[in-house]
Parts: C-alpha cells; structure tokens; sequence
C-alpha cells in the first residue's frame, strides 16, 4: 500500500449505487478504497439495481413513504429492503443489526410529511454497512450538512464536517442528505451523492476528488449517437458545465461548485475498470485539441420577433424580456440582429404558454411580426482550443452544410469556447455525428 503523507495527500472517493449493487461489488469497492491509504474519505449512495428488472433501493423507499402516508400496509417494500441489506451482510460476513435499524426508520417517518427523510435512508444504510465492512468511521451528515431556512446548503457545514473528518483513520459519510436548522432531515437532487462527496472533498481539503461510477469518464459525444466516441483525457470545470448543460450528464450539476471554489479535481473513473484512468476535471488545463466534445438535445423554441428599426428603439430588449418574466418562462439564447431579437426556449418552459406570450409581446412590443418555431434542436460544441483558432466556426457550418444539415441559428459568446447550432430536431444526430468528425477525424 502507498505511505499516508500529508493531509493535503487525501483523497474522497464517492461511489454510485451501480458501483454498490451487490457483494462483488461491495469487495471490489474494498479493493480500491484499501490499495491506497490516501483513499480516506468514502462517500456511498444506495444501492443500485442488479439486473435490469431489479428495484432501487431508493425507489422501494419511496414507495414505502407513499403507503405510509396513505395508512397503508408497507410490509411489501419493507421487506424488501430487509432481505436486500440481510443478503449483502450475509455474503459479505458482517454483524447488521437491519431489523431494528428499520424499525427505527420506520418509526421516525411518522414524522415526516415529505419524503426526504425516507429517501435518505438508502445512502444511511449502506453507509453503516460499508463502514463496518472498512472499519471505518461512519459520520452522520444530519449532523453536519446544513442547509438553510431556504434550502440552500448553508457555509457552516464546511467547519462542521471538517471537524468530524479529523484522525487517522478512514471515514464513511452517506451521499445524499442533510438536514435543516429544525433538525429535519432534506435531500439534495436526485443524484445528489456527487454534491456530497464534493462537500466532503472540500472540508476535507482533499487533494482529488474521486467520482467513482460504471462509465470510465466523459466521452466527447453521445455513444448512441457516435459509437466509438473517444474518451475526454482531461476537461475544465467550465467546459464540463458547458456539456452538462447540453445533456453530457455523467456528473451532477452542482457537484461542480464546492470543488471549483478550492480548486480541488475531480476525477471520473469506472469501479469496473480501476485501471482506467478516466477524465480529469480541472481548474485549468493546456489545450491540444480544438474541441473537447460535441452535446446536444432537443426539446426547443425559438420566439422570433421582427420590427423596423428596434435598434433605435431603447428598452425593446427589456419589454420582451420582462413579458417571458411575468409568464414564469426563462430562455436558453437570445441570438439578435439589428431588427430581430429571437429567444430560445426549451418546450416545457414555454408549454401552454405560448399563444399568451406572443399577445402580450404584441401588446406591449409592438413588433412587425412574431411567431413561434417549435421542433428546434440545439448542439453545443465545446473546448478552450477554440480560442483564437482560426476557421472553426467555417470548418463547423462545413461540415454541417455536407452532411445537408441546415442551421437555424449560430450563436458564439466572447470567450470562444463554445458556438452553439440550432437545427431541426430530425438533424440533431446527424449534425452532431458530423461535427464530431470534422474536428477529430
């Protein structure tokens, strides 16, 4: 094993519930965890589904909250939660009291009228299970995950978890939960495990954060669409965000934020493949290519608005943006020209609301003419290489143009990292096929 150092040498791992689906998964967790003392502080979620018609464990206690607030019997999901957590204690030779731990959960849930404090248990299970498996210290993120009267993760968990986090040993903190100022347990997001491994990596002040899952990192497209589609060595924080956006989703959203503050990397790896060294995400990197990668969905709008003369015209701009507003629609882009504003909605933004929205346009823009264009796709093509590199926008809209894809609209912002297409919803994987291989090809 390697030597501990420094404290700055530590490293959080989370792992996924595909990652603790079962007991071979649970002992290859162990392996990588104790090939490296550095591996100190181990975030869990529940555990995943073993076969594709298998349940989540996080999905039975849903179910289970459900009947309970229905006075229903919740023997059925109960019981499958128990014979779950028994088989794994079983096969993996450990003392788990799962009987008299869910019958505390039970007894607590009485109290909750939502469903966080139900939800939660998955990631507090597997948590003491896992711990007793690492000999390891479990910590209760109820004690120390804040969040306040507004639901927003409150700075005080940092010194809170920070102090707990203290000593030579390993530590086991559940994804997934915290709790409010009333003591009341509340849940990030589904998903919300990464959020708490980069919390943990932060009070911590690891030196990496280590997101362990079932994908060796990013790939540079959508693998449904571009099979084969090469693996991203290294990406910043603000690239990544620009693909996640555009439904690259292998990490959550807000996972990004606690990390990014101190610096701090994250690196995806595959828990079935420990080898692989995955994708780096990082404060700042060199370039060696152009591009990092090429995302896109559909499920977009596009608002178009014409009137003579708007440029003249002070506060246009802010008339439409304030009819959107008092619609409860926010846009995506706002692509413009002299005389024309377009503004880029996704679907369920705009919903019903799209006939109100262009008479209230009309009544208090005045415009010449605005209507809606439905069916838009838009693809993000994203990498810092594009800074200064002359001919990208020209080799995109040719490799667009020979694969008959047409543009609806182009739009770069300053920075040059980005330019994003809009298309029909029918060329977004032809288009998005064809500018991956005009820029790695």
């Amino acid at each position: 094993m390697e030597s501990h150092s420094t404290a700055m040498s530590q490293i959080t791992c989370k792992f996924g519930g595909s990652s603790l689906a079962d007991s071979d998964c649970f002992r290859a967790v162990q392996k990588i965890i104790q090939s490296s003392d550095e591996r100190k502080y181990i975030v869990p979620s529940a555990p995943g589904k073993r076969r594709p018609d298998d349940k989540k464990i996080t999905d039975l206690l849903y179910a289970w909250h459900g009947l309970l607030r229905q006075d229903l019997d919740a023997s059925q999901p109960r019981g499958m939660i128990a014979a779950r957590f028994e088989q794994l204690a079983t096969e993996l030779k450990i003392a788990f009291p799962v009987h008299d731990l869910l019958e505390e959960i039970a007894k607590e849930a009485v109290k909750y009228d939502t469903p966080d404090y139900m939800a939660s248990r998955g990631e507090y299970l597997n948590g003491q299970l896992l711990a007793k498996l690492l000999g390891a210290v479990f910590v209760d993120p109820a004690e120390c995950i804040k969040f306040d009267d507004e639901g927003l993760l409150d700075p005080v968990t940092y010194d809170l978890l920070g102090a707990k986090l203290k000593g030579d040993t390993r530590f086991v903190i559940p994804g997934f939960y915290g709790s409010m100022p009333d003591g009341r347990i509340r849940t990030f997001s589904r998903g919300g495990s990464d959020v708490t491994g980069a919390i943990v990596a932060r009070a911590s002040t690891s030196r990496l954060y280590e997101n362990w899952t079932d994908v060796s990192g990013f790939l540079m497209a959508d693998p449904r669409i571009v099979p084969g589609a090469k693996r991203i060595d290294e990406i910043t924080y603000q690239e990544l965000r620009e693909l996640a956006y555009m439904g690259a989703q292998v990490l959550h959203d807000e996972a990004i934020f606690p990390v990014r503050d101190s610096g701090i990397p994250i690196n995806i790896r595959n828990t079935k493949d420990p080898d692989n060294p995955g994708t780096m995400i990082l404060p700042a990197r060199e370039s060696k290519d152009i591009i990092c990668g090429v995302a896109g969905r559909s499920g977009f709008t596009m608002i178009n608005i014409e009137k003579a003369l708007m440029n003249k015209e002070r506060g246009f701009g802010r008339r439409v943006l304030t009819v959107l507003e008092e619609h409860g629609v926010s846009f995506e882009h706002m692509p413009t020209g002299i005389d024309t504003i377009s503004l880029i909605v996704r679907d369920e933004e705009i919903a019903n609301h799209g006939p109100a929205v262009l008479k209230a346009i009309e009544r208090t823009c005045q415009p010449d003419r605005v209507s809606l264009s439905p069916g838009l796709a838009i693809i993000a093509t994203v990498g810092q290489g594009m800074a200064g590199h002359t001919g990208v926008a020209a080799k995109l809209t040719g490799a667009l143009a020979n694969a008959s894809v047409n543009i609806r609209v182009i739009d770069q912002g300053s920075s040059e990292n980005n330019i994003i297409v809009g298309v029909e919803d029918k060329d977004l994987d032809s288009a998005v096929r064809a500018i991956y291989s005009a820029f790695t090809e």
